[in-house]
């Protein structure tokens, strides 16, 4: 599977290491939220969320994990793109945040929208799925955990300062 951030491909060492195996390298290893509190967030610097995973037990953690795995095993769940919003949202995280999994071309720009910066997917040509999912929207309707200005937003600021009232 093809790991696509900033429109590219790019490699990375770190896996995912189920709760009964013991990773080499913690820095390398991404783990599960159990065994990330388990072990006191001292020892792990990457956690993958699944569905069922309160986003807001990472709150503890969140200033020295540097990755957040968010997955999506079947792609009608979309409890990963509410889990995204709370993290950059609410706890402020600031690292990279992959969603994993069963990801469709219709959802990348959503999940970007909601503060994906990293996509790792289960089809082969992952890189054009990414970049034509995100080039194809310029507008957006409503903020998000992005920093794109909404078409309203736009529309007031284009508007001469004369003709704006300041009561919306």
């Amino acid at each position: 599977m093809p790991l696509i951030k900033g429109g590219a491909p790019v490699s990375c060492s770190r896996r995912f290491f189920a709760d009964e195996e013991t990773p080499p390298d913690p820095n390398d290893a991404i783990v599960s939220l159990g065994r990330l509190v388990a072990a006191g967030g001292d020892v792990f610097r990457s956690v993958r969320l699944m569905p069922a995973d309160d986003p807001l037990a990472l709150a503890p953690h969140i200033r020295r994990l540097d990755l957040i795995e968010i997955a999506f095993p079947g792609f009608r769940d979309g409890r990963g793109f509410s889990a995204a919003q709370l993290l950059r949202r609410r706890l402020g995280y600031t690292g990279e945040l992959r969603a994993v999994g069963q990801v469709l071309r219709d959802q990348v720009f959503f999940m970007a929208r909601s503060g994906f910066d990293a996509f790792l997917i289960d089809d082969p040509h992952a890189e054009e799925i990414v970049a034509a999912a995100l080039s194809e929207f310029t507008v957006a309707y409503q903020s998000a955990a992005d920093d794109t200005r909404t078409i309203w937003e736009r529309r007031w600021n284009a508007r001469p300062a004369h003709t704006r009232r300041d009561d919306r």
